[in-house]
């Protein structure tokens, strides 16, 4: 098992680690084009990067090779000589069993101790990249603006030697009002050794600068200055260089601490959380009101304790008619506007600590997810393990074919599923273990199923098991098909025919008459048509048919295909359990459509069992012919 199961995985884990990397590099390459950076860099953002996406392509090479280890083994019928043998599937199983153990605790100790210092370096490094300068490459026919306070114009280049022919300098260093203006008809372009300063040489050419700080006192005439010059040398700041950034400030970050780390952080800003709240609290409740006692909390013995205490400016309500009775309209709208704007500060100030306090909680929720995702990592392989290997028993085919659609499908559903929960949490509506061991939760359930139904070998995926479910509950209308026997061993006698046929005939009358042609919605529920007295009628038909099918006589051959099959379909009497009729027929708009279909399906047994009389009294007929 292990042989079979071993370079499957690695082959697998490798190609859906290629897989996500590729999906990163769409991701984030806007970041890299066009930068000038070096291989070496490139090369090891994609390493720690492939190192960041093993958590990704853990499970899902997980899944898929468990598929098809398992479906090769079902295909080449193994599994069945195992079984053959006495090797259960759980025996079978019980090799990788031990072998995914031992990856779910090495993806565990991945996550606490490798996967921190590489999503550190991984994001120092992208976000270094993101603010290097962009290679300089300028284009003709369009302003070029990614050099820091200016834009350039080319209209043609040569290319053989680097001259530009045309060139429109937009300087904008100096802010707006003192920009200025450079052409020239031709020019070259340098980088300076140290890639920190950009050379340019201009020929034949003119300059136009403005000079508004000379004429601040006049905005009409603004004065400025034109220079004409044959040669113009100048020099602008450039920085092509790759600077890394300082690994702190990310590693302080919630992607790059382990599990201590980000529980004494989820501490230590709880208690800040919790004070802070004490406080605000305590404000609310002890701020002074006009006319209204507020509470002061004391603390005894290790107790909170309210303590009213009146208003120190007022000791009785305030009539606040009174005073705007004795004063003018000019100072009854000072008054108002005092307490509008008291009301407004009061009110940002309590905005402002709700946002103070409501990004301590996003902290927290931050780091406990990141906590959260040391442990679902190895239960997710554990799952899939259990989900790939029934799931390739029952199937029982191998090769990429499809165990590769079953594992994509079952894996974009977790990803979705993983997706909305780590949203949630992040966002609140859930608490975090909810959101984040929800795909868990989903999937254990389909885990344990699978197993189950592969240890017991049931037909999960049997289409007849299916198409048998479906004709049962909707039905499908069977022709009967019966053929002269070339040898018979039982001669028809026209009196056991006659007493056969009639005792079919007296059964059917019977049956359509004990059960309703039409009946009410309440009735449908509680009696519907008798399927057990059905199935006794279908038996009688069937002892019927096939006593006559020995006569050597074709008329009464043909005669018997005319029979209908009789169906129990559950549409003629969905329930016995008497709770569950009644809960549908309070339920009036589940159990409608049912009443609908089954006042349909009834009419249709009805016809079958008239056609069954009339049959009867035709072959009756046939048998006394002869």
């Amino acid at each position: 098992m292990l042989r079979s199961f071993v370079p499957l995985f690695v082959m697998t884990f490798f190609i859906c680690l290629f897989i996500v990397l590729m999906q990163f590099l769409w991701r984030y390459i806007d970041d890299l084009v066009g930068k000038g950076l070096s291989v070496d860099v490139i090369a090891e953002l994609f390493f720690y990067a492939a190192l960041t996406m093993i958590p990704m392509a853990l499970p899902l090479a997980i899944l898929l090779a468990s598929l098809m280890t398992f479906g090769n083994l079902g295909e080449q019928f193994e599994l069945t000589a195992m079984k053959a043998s006495g090797v259960s599937l759980i025996k079978a199983m019980r090799p990788l069993m031990v072998l995914i153990g031992l990856i779910a605790i090495g993806a565990f100790f991945f996550q606490n101790n490798v996967l921190p210092v590489a999503q550190t370096k991984m994001w120092t490094l992208l976000y270094s990249m993101r603010q290097k300068s962009p290679e300089l490459e300028i284009p003709e026919g369009v302003f070029y603006d990614q050099i820091p306070g200016y834009n350039l114009f080319v209209q043609e280049k040569n290319r053989e030697n680097g001259t530009l022919y045309e060139v429109m300098i937009y300087d904008m260093s100096k802010g707006f009002d003192n920009a200025s203006i450079i052409l020239a008809d031709s020019g070259r372009m340098a980088m300076t050794e140290d890639k920190n300063h950009l050379f340019l040489k201009l020929w034949q050419g003119e300059s136009f600068e403005n000079l508004k700080e000379a004429g601040a006192g006049n905005v009409k005439n603004v004065p400025y200055r034109r220079e004409s010059f044959d040669l113009k040398e100048i020099l602008l700041k450039f920085d092509a260089n790759f600077n890394r950034m300082d690994e702190d400030g990310m590693r302080n970050q919630y992607v790059g601490k382990n599990i201590s780390e980000l529980r004494a952080t989820i501490d230590s800003v709880s208690l800040r959380v919790d004070s802070l709240g004490r406080d605000y609290g305590e404000q609310v409740m002890t701020a002074p009101r006009v006319g209204v006692p507020y509470n002061k909390i004391e603390v005894h013995d290790g107790k909170q304790v309210k303590i009213k205490i009146p208003d120190v400016q007022m000791a009785h309500p305030l009539n606040v008619d009174s005073i705007f009775r004795g004063t003018s309209s000019a100072a009854q709208v000072n008054y108002l506007s005092q307490a509008l704007n008291k009301a407004k500060q009061q009110r940002q100030e309590f905005e402002f600590r709700g946002l103070v306090m409501q990004d301590e909680r996003k902290t927290i929720r931050r780091h406990d997810i990141e906590l959260q995702k040391k442990f679902t990592l190895s239960f997710a392989c554990i799952i899939f393990f259990f989900i790939g290997a029934p799931l390739g028993a029952i199937i029982r085919k191998g090769g990429l074919g499809m165990p590769l659609v079953i594992s994509v499908l079952l894996f974009i559903f977790y990803y979705i599923i993983d997706n909305t929960g780590y949203k949630m949490a992040r966002d609140g509506r859930v608490a975090v273990w909810e959101g984040m061991w929800l795909s868990s939760a989903v999937l254990l359930p389909l885990g344990i199923f699978f197993t189950y139904k592969a240890v017991k070998d049931s037909a999960v995926f049997n289409r007849d098991a299916y198409l048998n479910f479906f004709r049962k509950l909707i039905g499908s209308n069977e022709v009967r098909h019966i053929a002269m026997k070339e040898l018979v061993m039982e001669d028809v006698e026209p009196a056991k025919a006659h007493a056969m046929l009639e005792e079919l005939v007296a059964r059917s009358e019977e049956y359509l008459k004990a059960n309703r042609k039409r009946p009410n919605y309440i009735n449908y529920w509680l009696h519907g048509y008798s399927r057990s007295a059905l199935r006794e009628l279908s038996r009688e038909l069937e002892l019927t048919v096939a006593y006559l099918a020995n006569s050597r006589d074709k008329l009464v051959i043909n005669k018997l295909m005319d029979y209908p099959i009789l169906r129990s379909l559950w549409f003629y009497h969905p329930t016995n359990y008497r709770p569950a009729a009644w809960a549908a027929i309070v339920l009036f708009p589940i159990g409608l459509p049912v009443y609908l279909v089954g006042l349909r399906q009834l009419g249709i047994l009805r016809n079958e069992i008239k056609t069954i009389i009339k049959v009867s009294g035709e072959l009756a007929e046939l048998v006394d012919k002869k």
